[in-house]
């Protein structure tokens, strides 16, 4: 039994994709918000996606990719922030 990229959860997320070039295109010094994500992945539900992003994001932080920030600075733990934030480069 194989398994197809669908399935694959080793395989590449589509949604950290769009965060890594979403936070890339932004201009230098500016964050992304989490909403700019989940409508760029379904601009016709989007609010489904939030907690999708989120965890995405919390991957991305992990892996020093990107950093998770509220009230323009770096959280201290990606996995227990609350509130309202963005998503800036690394």
């Amino acid at each position: 039994m194989t398994d197809t990229p669908e399935t694959d959860p080793t395989g590449p997320d589509p949604i950290e994709d769009i965060i890594l070039s979403l936070v890339a295109a932004a201009p230098e010094n500016r964050s992304i918000s989490p909403a700019d994500v989940a409508k760029a992945v379904d601009p016709e539900r989007f609010n489904r996606k939030f907690g999708h992003v989120r965890q995405a994001a919390i991957r991305l932080a992990k892996a020093g990719k990107v950093t998770i920030l509220r009230k323009g600075k770096p959280v201290e733990d990606p996995e227990t922030f609350k509130g309202v934030w963005r998503i800036g480069r690394a």
